[in-house]
């Protein structure tokens, strides 16, 4: 078999930051809406799966074609090699959507793509009969502008559940969006990181993992590792690369604080989980009261809007705590994720950068104030 053709899902607006990952792991890359491109290997599935921090899911391209009809859908399908990955066991169910084109029914759509593989595989397995025991191969088509693209999913659950978070408080931010903010800032594990509105501590943690160098992906499984097709110890190289890959030979400084004291106990068993007990201080302290230490430091946070807060006054409030905390920090720089056009109002002055960003369906801004750089050692 020759180069599979992978995908990398992206969240709307970080495609190009997937797209960095995946060139800082050494591949090259062609970003499209929602998505990062690139070619790889089997032990390629493994290693993205355990390293990409922004990304949603690794997928197998498995084919691309017009698709007017369901004639030509089901064509489409039966022409690719699913004998190539899908055993005489293997569970395979079908996921659909479909956007600007003619086949608008998506279970339509999701029943010939499956009346295609079993087609396909009764050929190559000579039986009428699957009982789909087996490992799982969750196969996707997204129909778009009348292209069809067939995927096969290797990751299962998303890649923001890392494995560390039992519970989260309300409306939390999701990993992958935390990873993508910390990327974003000018913040390295050098320098102090402080978030006064921590809630379940993702920030920090995440923090943590990137300064040093944990892959996200190191404390849980994924579905393509029961596939026959990809060898066991593949898996075992990559883990192992990843495990050797760790550097925590010097300390973190992070410190978060939240008016909740439920989401301090949240965030205190969330660090322990992900191996950080101890390195991350977590304090039930209100924001206007915090006073973060050191100096070049940077603030990242995900202040409380929607659901975690009562009312636009308490939103203004708390923005113009924040400004008037910086006044007092002239060596730190302070980025935060807001769907609150009047942020910039509230807080003081224009920021320096903004980017579009969507926490979940909400559109938001992350505002960044960039303070001087640390002096060079």
């Amino acid at each position: 078999m020759g180069k599979l053709q992978l995908i990398a899902t992206a969240p709307m607006g970080l495609e190009a930051v997937v797209a960095r990952e995946l060139n800082e792991l050494g591949y090259e890359t062609t970003v499209e809406n929602g998505r990062v491109l690139f070619s790889g290997d089997y032990i390629d599935i493994c290693r993205c799966n355990l390293w990409l921090r922004t990304s949603d899911r690794v997928l197998v391209k498995m084919g691309q074609f017009p698709a007017k009809t369901f004639d030509e859908l089901f064509e489409g399908v039966k022409a690719i090699n699913w004998e190539d990955w899908i055993p005489e066991n293997g569970e395979f169910p079908v996921e659909g959507r479909s956007h600007k084109s003619q086949l608008t029914s998506v279970p339509a759509c999701q029943g010939i793509v499956k009346k295609a593989i079993v087609e396909k595989l009764k050929l190559s397995y000579h039986t009428e009969w699957f009982p789909e025991n087996g490992p799982r191969y969750v196969v996707e088509v997204i129909l778009l502008n009348d292209i069809a693209l067939i995927t096969l999913d290797t990751t299962g659950p998303a890649l923001h559940k890392r494995g560390y978070r039992r519970q989260a408080t309300e409306a939390p931010l999701k990993e992958t969006m935390a990873a993508a903010l910390i990327q974003l800032s000018r913040w390295n594990g050098h320098r102090p990181l402080y978030d006064p509105c921590c809630g379940s501590g993702t920030i920090l943690i995440e923090a943590a993992m990137i300064a040093w160098n944990i892959a996200p992906g190191l404390r849980r499984s994924f579905p393509s590792e029961h596939w026959p097709e990809i060898p066991q110890r593949l898996w075992e190289e990559a883990r192992e690369e990843a495990f050797d890959a760790v550097r925590d030979d010097y300390p973190l400084q992070l410190t978060g604080t939240d008016i909740d004291p439920a989401a301090i106990e949240i965030a205190e068993a969330a660090a322990k989980s992900a191996g950080l007990s101890g390195e991350i201080t977590f304090k039930h302290i209100a924001a206007a009261k915090a006073r973060p230490e050191g100096e070049y430091g940077c603030i990242i946070t995900n202040p409380p809007y929607g659901e975690r807060i009562s009312n636009d006054k308490e939103v203004e409030k708390l923005t113009r705590q924040f400004g008037e905390m910086m006044l007092y920090l002239p060596t730190w720089s302070f980025f935060a994720i807001s769907p609150y056009k009047e942020f910039e109002q509230y807080y003081g002055r224009k920021a320096d950068k903004r980017r579009k960003l969507y926490n979940g369906r909400i559109e938001c801004q992350y505002y960044q104030y960039l303070g001087p750089l640390p002096p060079r050692n």
